[in-house]
């Protein structure tokens, strides 16, 4: 699957994402660790990663400040990936992924990010206008920092339009909520983030509440069960997408996998809900195999064959 026009990413909070694997965690004890896997990350970066590592034109956009920032500097040269950095006052943060390897479980410490300034966040929105020339979607990943505009999501959906190209947003909280307004044309919650930001308990109920705001699809991953599809063009229908058992492995990057994927398809001009989700689902199973986010495994293809897929 390759795009035809570029992914463009921006990660308005990135971060050094530091994985650590644990033979066995003991809460209060000390535990010996071979050296920490040290990645730029953040999930519009992970989401890049997985594009440009299928062959798809790619541009990364994001924030770097500090000691930390130049960490992720060079990680993000080594690793070939388009970007463009735009410079801030504030230390980038880093994330901590925990690695169970015995009883197969991750435990995630995120850093909150640093506040940025008025003229940082005009650098970053000026930035994105000048890499749209030739993008085919635009895709608005992860945390906001500290302060940061309400209007952030929204204006991304509305430079997205203004350059007649789809805007894919995955977040949570007020800030989905206010990417349904604006017109997303692609959400990407998991159930959790979905459930908790619409005050819902029944997961269609929650992405049709989504859908009746503005946004135009939704997609939700849902662990073990796969993942859902939504088009508010038909919002009492759905589409699940599951494979036949559950994959054991780290999830960390799984539901920017399935974001990538969906860009992907959308970039190269298709439309279909149904090829969106398949990808989409074998892409964030494909990444549960890896050690780390960003990266997917060969089997993908495989995954997708694999998949059961269900009309509702």
């Amino acid at each position: 699957m390759t795009a035809a026009r570029t992914v463009v990413t921006v990660t308005p909070n990135p971060a050094v994402d530091v994985t650590y694997e644990v033979a066995g965690v003991s809460l209060g004890s000390s535990h010996r660790v071979a050296a920490p896997l040290n990645r730029a990350g953040g999930k519009g970066l992970n989401v890049a990663r997985v594009a440009h590592q299928q062959g798809c034109p790619t541009l990364a956009i994001a924030t770097v400040g500090g000691a930390a920032g130049e960490q992720f500097r060079a990680d993000l040269i080594d690793s070939g990936v388009p970007h463009r950095l735009v410079p801030v006052a504030a230390q980038t943060r880093r994330t901590i992924a925990l690695v169970d390897t015995v009883n197969g479980e991750t435990s995630i410490f995120n850093e909150q990010g640093p506040a940025l300034a008025a003229g940082e966040w005009q650098a970053l929105a000026a930035a994105v206008v000048d890499s749209l020339d030739g993008a085919g979607v635009l895709v608005g990943s992860g945390s906001l920092p500290q302060n940061a505009p309400a209007d952030f999501y929204p204006g991304l959906v509305a430079l997205a339009h203004s350059a007649g190209i789809p805007a894919v947003i995955d977040t949570s909280g007020e800030g989905i909520l206010a990417a349904a307004r604006a017109g997303a044309d692609l959400l990407k919650p998991n159930n959790h983030e979905l459930m908790e930001a619409v005050g819902e308990t029944d997961l269609p109920t929650a992405a049709r509440k989504l859908m009746a705001l503005g946004a135009k699809r939704v997609l939700v991953s849902v662990g073990e069960e796969g993942m859902l599809a939504f088009d508010a063009a038909e919002p009492q229908k759905y589409i699940q997408a599951k494979l036949p058992a559950p994959l054991a492995g780290n999830p960390t990057g799984a539901g920017d996998a399935a974001v990538s994927a969906a860009a992907v398809v959308l970039a190269s001009g298709n439309r279909s809900l149904e090829d969106m989700l398949r990808a989409a689902t074998a892409w964030s199973a494909a990444a549960v195999l890896m050690p780390g986010a960003g990266e997917i495994s060969p089997e993908h293809q495989r995954l997708a064959d694999a998949l059961i897929v269900t009309h509702h």
